[in-house]
């Protein structure tokens, strides 16, 4: 049995889409962000960096929504999640999380965890104010040169695609209008029809 550490508004919802999606067994635990739960004793035995996603199997605990992700498409083959046996194409899939994982999401981070990075105050509001720029221009590049259409990778729905989701579903947030982006804005809506897309949203925001 999978166990997956989530919490609501943060990117371990592609990783529970993902579950959702594969067919295997799993259960979960909802953190609460606002009481501390992340940096209680109990979890960070569980995960010492105090963060989500955190997915305990049998052979230990994973973290990082990539590797999350690839661990399981590789554990649900006949999902069909990820290209597995084509290395030049599992790797463009890896490529694309990767950059929402270092470039994206750091900069989201920095409307609401600008302490990672700085004291100052006034280095915390200019981060800030970056926040909008920084997420259109990630999100211009995703809408130009990375979005093949009608799913991330092209014709075939993969492990990109639930993250890309959870990205697009933070730019209102962010003070960007998704509208700007037309393939994204329609993938955001397809995704929306999908069942494990719906019972993984029931989790999230239950």
């Amino acid at each position: 049995m999978l166990t997956l550490y989530y919490a609501s508004g943060t990117c371990a919802l592609a990783s529970l889409v993902a579950l959702e999606e594969s067919g295997l067994a799993f259960e979960t635990k909802k953190l609460s962000f606002p009481d501390g739960e992340q940096r209680s004793p109990d979890y960070l035995k569980i995960n010492p960096k105090g963060r989500v996603p955190a997915l305990v199997t049998d052979r230990g605990m994973l973290t990082e929504t990539p590797a999350i992700l690839g661990f399981i498409a590789e554990s649900a083959p006949a999902a069909k999640l990820a290209p597995l046996g084509d290395a030049f194409e599992m790797a463009r899939l890896q490529s694309f999380n990767s950059y929402l994982c270092s470039t994206v999401h750091v900069n989201h981070a920095h409307r609401r965890r600008g302490s990672r990075w700085a004291d100052e105050p006034a280095a915390l509001e200019a981060m800030k104010a970056k926040v909008p720029q920084n997420m259109a221009d990630c999100f211009m590049l995703i809408e130009e040169k990375m979005f093949e259409s009608p799913w991330v990778m092209g014709e075939t729905y993969s492990l990109a695609d639930p993250y890309l989701f959870v990205m697009t579903d933070w730019l209102p947030a962010d003070g960007v209008d998704p509208a700007r982006f037309a393939k994204v804005s329609d993938h955001h809506a397809r995704m929306l029809q999908r069942p494990a897309v719906q019972r993984a949203l029931a989790l999230d925001r239950g």
